[in-house]
């Protein structure tokens, strides 16, 4: 099988096709095709095309059309790949066209084999340089722009964080919480200022969670939260604060007030009985998803957060469950916090001169700690 990088040229004229091929020959290897509709089909099915060359007006789809379904496409091997349009005589309104389509460059019908042969060697190294950077950016642990921990370290993160759920019968928790209608954000302010816009969201966020939880990027508009050793009702509850902050909160862009809203989806083990990490992120993806689409600002755990927690809960967790109106989610615990504050209500008495019946809270709440566990 040929080694040498393969060019895709479409053309209507085999003429052209054929002066092309021969000016890259020994260089590269040509594949031709006469419509773009065609094209579109040998870029999808063959994976080794490594840049295309296309004419402008072709039948069936044109080469303004197969620019936009290429750059539009998904798959980041089709979406980044090299594309070069054969102008000739087109006006300022065809290049600022091209140029919004995300043309690579544009070559003349005429161009001798040197120039051919260079441009496509710059463009194809340019290409490689750029894939390059972006595979070394995927297995950095943090983004150095943002602070924010990629996606793959998130889902390290979540592998250890079940690891260690399973191995200690204890919980694991994960969140995915994205910007509502992301796209139309995009569209509002800019891709740089929307994705600016998140990095702030994120550092809100960074700055309440708690140590041992990771906060992570998990694609665009999109932020994950791996929560070891944490309830799905407790994420639930943070999660829905987090919501009400973005919905409450007065954005405004170029004098123009932006009505932002987000939607969570959660997901727990042991309840939700997933056996993999990359399991566990895509059901808090879907059910993130799920709330999208039912409105959005809501968050969707899959009834989770509705059963009571069995794992113990800590004094900030019990805290934020009774502000977000959880109390039920408490009450089974309430010995066993009710014992954590008797030192601070201890001390209260003796710096503030009051007087609280201690002996018979500490009496009921022992009698509660025993109490037979309801099956």
């Amino acid at each position: 099988m040929s080694q040498l990088p393969r060019i895709l040229v479409v053309d209507d004229s085999r003429m052209v096709r054929t002066s092309l091929g021969r000016h890259l020959k020994d260089i590269y290897e040509v594949r031709e095709e006469a419509d773009g509709e065609a094209a579109w089909q040998t870029l999808v099915l063959d994976h080794t095309i490594s840049a295309v060359i296309s004419d402008l007006q072709m039948p069936i789809l044109d080469g303004f059309g197969l620019l936009e379904r290429v750059r539009a496409c998904k798959l980041a091997r089709l979406r980044d790949i090299p594309f070069v349009l054969i102008s000739g005589e087109e006006d300022k309104e065809f290049l600022d066209k091209a140029q919004r389509l995300g043309v690579t460059d544009f070559i003349s019908k005429g161009i001798s084999a040197v120039e051919l042969k260079t441009r496509m060697g710059h463009l194809l190294q340019f290409a490689e340089t750029r894939q390059h950077l972006e595979e070394a950016k995927a297995q950095q642990v943090q983004d150095p722009e943002t602070g924010l921990y990629s996606r793959k370290y998130i889902e390290l993160q979540a592998a250890q964080a079940l690891s260690h759920a399973f191995r200690h019968h204890g919980e694991a928790s994960v969140m995915l919480i994205g910007f509502d209608d992301y796209q139309t954000l995009v569209e509002q302010i800019g891709e740089t200022k929307a994705a600016g816009m998140g990095v702030k969201f994120a550092k809100m966020v960074a700055n309440k969670i708690r140590k041992e939880d990771s906060l992570g990027h998990f694609a665009d508009g999109r932020f994950a939260v791996v929560s070891p050793g944490t309830s799905p009702a407790a994420c639930v509850a943070f999660a829905d604060r987090v919501r009400r902050a973005v919905a409450d909160a007065v954005i405004s862009v170029g004098g123009s007030r932006l009505a932002l809203t987000m939607s969570v989806g959660v997901a727990s083990v042991p309840e939700d009985k997933v056996i993999s990490a990359g399991t566990l992120l895509e059901l808090a993806c879907h059910r993130m998803e799920a709330a999208m689409q039912n409105g959005g600002n809501r968050t969707d755990s899959g009834n989770l957060a509705l059963s009571v927690p069995t794992q113990p809960l800590s004094m900030t967790q019990a805290l934020e469950l009774l502000r977000d109106h959880r109390p039920e989610a408490v009450v089974a615990q309430l010995g066993r916090l009710g014992r954590q504050l008797l030192p601070l209500l201890q001390l209260m008495e003796r710096e503030l001169g009051v007087k609280f019946p201690l002996e018979a809270l500490e009496k009921t709440l022992s009698d509660r700690e025993q109490q037979p566990k309801p099956d």
